[in-house]
């Protein structure tokens, strides 16, 4: 009887490999997602440039209550210029704009605008206005950061960004605040927003 010799089998696919293959996809996939910026480039340019001008006007004012009148005007449009840059922008690509990353960048930021609002508050009757641009900046980081987990990594890293900016305005001193604020507010914005503008679709 003549004896055959086994057909040798293939290597099974190690588990760990195939993991990894499994993780990468993902990885793609959201990624891809991800790429719709709850804040679009063109409208973060805009904020930017709106700030620079709220800060020239901030600069000129005689009273802290008409300084925090000027900034709150600012934050106003801001809000509105995001809010309408994003609705363009989800139109364009034909994505919803409460849908995915633009719902998860509000539900991650949104805390910590609220906070944002009731320290300005609180700081402002207890006579800190000085810790005010700091405390803005600080803080809107944390919520782009946050939020922007949900987005392309730009924009966590824009948020960082501002936390530094808020961080250094609140341990020096002798920093002036709308100087502060123009280069947070409105530098960075331009920066960031020129970047996500470019890479990423407007």
């Amino acid at each position: 009887m003549m004896n055959h010799m086994a057909t040798p089998r293939p290597e099974p696919i190690e588990l760990h490999a195939h993991a990894m293959d499994n993780l990468k996809y993902i990885r793609d996939t959201l990624e891809r997602a991800g790429s719709f910026t709850a804040v679009p480039g063109t409208g973060g340019m805009l904020m930017g440039s709106t700030a620079l001008a709220a800060a020239w006007v901030a600069d000129r004012q005689t009273s802290t209550g008409g300084w925090l009148a000027v900034w709150i005007v600012e934050g106003l449009v801001a809000l509105l210029v995001g809010v309408v840059g994003a609705s363009l922008k989800s139109r364009r690509v034909n994505m919803a704009l409460l849908s995915g990353p633009g719902r998860k960048f509000i539900a991650g930021s949104a805390p910590a605008m609220l906070a944002a609002a009731l320290l300005t508050a609180v700081l402002y009757r207890a006579g800190l206005a000085s810790l005010l641009p700091g405390m803005w900046l600080l803080l809107y980081g944390t919520g782009v950061v946050s939020g922007g987990g949900a987005s392309v990594r730009v924009v966590p890293l824009m948020g960082a960004c501002f936390m530094l900016a808020g961080a250094a305005a609140l341990l020096l001193p002798q920093s002036r605040g709308d100087i502060v604020l123009a280069a947070g507010f409105g530098g960075l914005h331009i920066v960031f927003g020129t970047i996500i503008a470019v890479k990423y679709g407007g």
